[in-house]
């Protein structure tokens, strides 16, 4: 089986975007305004990419704005329970001035009268009530002074934190090489490449990829209709599209269990990868590959290419040519590949077969196979045979391509 794939490292480092991008609400997609090659080897501090910094640059202007009110309020806060606090103070040393002068008076009362005693003593108690729910007072407004503050100075620390953050963010916009190495272009969950003015989500955060080139692998879809032959563990032989000259082995290593159906396609596709064994300095991501998957080894057989069995799966035949003539001779199909397949009764080595039908072939005589062989290999007999029924447009495989007129082969016995 053969099938077309493309190089990628099995194991890959990635260039990730600033971090803690994806903590921001409501953050969009992040576009990629400028990146090196694909495929650049870079040094370690290199420039890999720049982001477009836009919408982070806006929410920069607002956190400074928000710092700035949250200075504000801090400073009038401190001012208003500065004034407070001094209010209240002096407010405790005129009550105890009052109290003061109260014991003062009444300890000038001896030649008073018994009410204007009681009346001063009653002024003194006041005062000292006044004095203690005053101090009450101060106690619970300094409390509550320095938990208002509390607030203010989170609020004010809160709104600094993030601008710092946002800052320390917009620095990481500028992505740098974290080492040395050849850098690769991050394929999305599309499969689409994340080059120059494309864009990446913050729950992504991935720029580009440093690929280990030590292992490579080749990733290649398999219709629906092969995938059964496809086995994990099957020898596998590859050859480069871009260093034909080149030719490596390798070994399935996964095949998918749910197929996928490509764009603009109707058809069902399998992935399958493919690991190379051999490491070699001229493999590169994305190169094309064509990988002949060895399904199944059969040795000693005889087989034909396609394009010389003609009819349908009830009835096959071959231009087979005996001495100058040449006759319909039936035969037994088994497995085959793209290009052949192999001969189970009909035909034997040395036979000389046609790629394309002679002139006149609808009036060729027609050979059976004999009853033991076709008991054997559990087909319909061929009762009765008509020369209508063997007319090569109507037998032959639709849309098979033949070779130009006037050629055969000459079979030999060989591995399939």
């Amino acid at each position: 089986m053969v099938t077309t794939g493309e190089l990628i490292a099995q194991n890959s480092d990635k260039i990730m975007g600033p971090i803690g991008l994806n903590n921001l609400r409501g953050f969009n997609d992040v576009k990629i305004l400028d990146i090196i090659p694909d495929g650049t080897v870079v040094k370690e501090g290199d420039f890999v990419a720049s982001l477009d910094p836009t919408e982070l640059l806006n929410r920069v202007k607002d956190e400074e704005t928000n710092l700035e009110k949250s200075n504000q309020t801090l400073l009038s806060t401190k001012l208003d329970t500065s004034e407070q606090l001094s209010n209240a103070r002096d407010d405790l040393i005129n009550l105890k001035y009052s109290i003061q002068e109260r014991e003062l008076a009444l300890k000038q009362s001896d030649y008073e009268t018994e009410e204007t005693k009681r009346k001063i003593k009653m002024d003194l108690e006041k005062a000292e009530r006044d004095l203690q729910q005053a101090e009450k007072n101060y106690k619970l407004k300094l409390l509550k002074s320095k938990a208002n503050m509390s607030v203010v100075n989170g609020q004010y620390d809160q709104a600094k934190r993030k601008l710092e953050q946002l800052q320390d963010l917009l620095k990481g916009f500028t992505i740098l090489a974290p080492r040395a190495g050849m850098v690769i272009y991050h394929k999305n969950w599309q499969g689409i490449k994340q080059g120059k003015n494309s864009t990446f989500s913050p729950w992504e955060n991935v720029v580009a990829e440093f690929p280990d080139l030590s292992k490579m692998i080749s990733k290649t879809y398999v219709n629906e209709i092969d995938i059964s032959k496809v086995k994990t563990g099957q020898n596998v032989r590859i050859s480069i599209d871009a260093f034909p000259e080149k030719q490596f082995t390798g070994k399935v290593i996964s095949a998918a269990n749910i197929g996928e159906q490509p764009q603009n396609s109707n058809a069902k596709v399998f992935e399958v990868q493919i690991i190379i064994n051999e490491s070699d300095s001229v493999l590169r991501p994305a190169m094309t590959t064509k990988n002949t998957i060895l399904t199944a080894m059969i040795d000693s057989v005889i087989f034909v290419p396609i394009e010389a069995v003609f009819g349908n799966d009830s009835l096959s035949f071959v231009y087979k040519k005996v001495r100058s003539k040449v006759v319909k001779q039936q035969v037994i199909g088994g497995q085959s590949n793209e290009n052949e397949i192999i001969i189970k009764a009909g035909l034997l080595e040395d036979d000389e077969v046609m790629l394309v039908p002679p002139e006149k072939s609808e009036d060729l005589k027609f050979l059976p196979l004999s009853v033991q062989e076709i008991e054997k290999f559990k087909v319909k007999p061929v009762i009765p045979v008509t020369p209508d029924t063997l007319k090569t447009d109507t037998l032959k495989k639709p849309g098979k391509e033949v070779l130009p007129p006037k050629q055969s082969i000459k079979l030999k016995t060989k591995s399939n």
